[in-house]
């Protein structure tokens, strides 16, 4: 289980809103929900599952600016492959950190 963080930012917009490219590449995350988990956030978008899962429905993402008309596209990409847990999700993640926040 991989978790990707992706920040896809399409340049030369007509203005310094982005929401509607976000709000359609949000789309494309909802058509494989039944092979990812995904949490958008202000700045990125955070995307759980197998990395080669992954990686493609990223390559989709990105291309979603260009399909409306913006020429240049700049993706940034962190990969966290952890594979010595089984269980390696975002919300174990936080689940880790909340429970020694507590044991202070």
């Amino acid at each position: 289980m991989a978790i990707v963080d992706v920040t896809i930012i399409p340049v030369g917009t007509e203005t310094p809103s982005v929401s509607q490219y976000v709000a359609d590449i949000q789309k494309v995350l909802a058509k494989h929900e039944d092979e990812i988990t995904y949490q958008l956030t202000p700045m990125n978008t955070l995307i759980e599952g197998e990395l080669s899962t992954l990686l493609n429905i990223v390559q989709e993402m990105h291309e979603v600016p260009f399909e409306n008309g913006i020429q240049r596209v700049c993706t940034n990409l962190r990969i966290d492959d952890r594979r010595d847990k089984e269980n390696h999700t975002m919300a174990g993640k936080l689940q880790s950190v909340q429970s020694k926040l507590k044991a202070k």
